[in-house]
């Protein structure tokens, strides 16, 4: 069989969806022209490109939001990532509230259960600012706290804005190797990678992802203990014990009609 391939080559891209919606595909549709013995025919030939997942089913992400960014199912519904330096400060924006979220739920939780089970006694999260203590006043606490974050922050934030300038030589009281900064919002060294976990962070992927998943859960269930407190007035633990005494009539809806009425 004889097949010779025409000149004209005509390459139409679009975008289109999995049958159940959960992926983004780009595809390729290509037309050319075939001889087949002494007659000619149309032939199309479809390349569908690599998959990735999206945040809504049948919702093309926006062309900045790529796939390249640690948790990006492109969600942008207001288009604030447009602007790619406003991006940049998004990215690491979202992942310091996430660890703090990260580190606030474990917190949360842990005094509660050290309270709930008297092991401690120990005040209730949202009551535990006022709490005094014997070592030093509530002012100094304030005012040390102020400068350690302060100092912290800024250091971050001309990291952010010079990536690499934190880590040079002199520049954190001589320890700079023992933080050997990675990447901006990154950092590493035994004293914050104390494991080593994804020293090549060029190439760690998934432990982005993850660190960012468990982030973003972290901030949904801040807002669902601010909330639960403003609500029952007693900590996610009490909470909990009270929905599983009565799993059927103890639940969120019953929960707020009770606080409307």
């Amino acid at each position: 069989m004889e097949i010779a391939v025409g000149r004209g080559l005509q390459v139409l891209a679009f975008s289109g969806s999995s049958f159940h919606g959960m992926t983004s595909v780009a595809v390729k549709a290509i037309n050319w022209t075939a001889r087949t013995g002494p007659s000619l025919r149309p032939c199309t030939t479809v390349v569908q490109a690599q998959q990735r997942p999206t945040w809504l089913p049948g919702l093309d992400p926006p062309p900045y939001l790529d796939g390249t960014l640690a948790g990006d199912f492109g969600f942008d519904p207001l288009g604030l990532g447009e602007d790619p330096e406003s991006l940049r400060w998004y990215v690491q924006a979202e992942l310091v509230h996430a660890r703090f979220a990260m580190a606030g739920v474990a917190g949360i939780l842990l005094t509660d259960l050290l309270r709930v089970t008297g092991i401690r006694d120990l005040s209730v999260w949202y009551e535990a600012g006022a709490t005094k203590f014997n070592f030093a006043s509530t002012r100094t606490l304030l005012i040390i706290q102020l400068l350690l974050m302060g100092f912290v922050e800024t250091k971050r934030y001309m990291d952010f804005l010079n990536p690499g300038s934190q880590a040079k030589p002199g520049t954190f009281f001589g320890i700079e190797a023992a933080l050997e900064g990675l990447e901006p919002g990154y950092p590493g060294g035994p004293l914050l990678n104390p494991l080593g976990i994804a020293k090549d962070i060029k190439n760690a992927k998934d432990w982005k992802l993850k660190e960012i998943k468990n982030g973003r859960l972290a901030m949904v269930a801040m807002l669902g203990i601010f909330v639960q407190a403003s609500v029952t007035h007693v900590g996610p633990i009490d909470n909990l014990i009270e929905h599983l005494s009565n799993p059927w009539h103890k639940t969120i809806l019953q929960t707020i009609a009770a606080s409307s009425s």
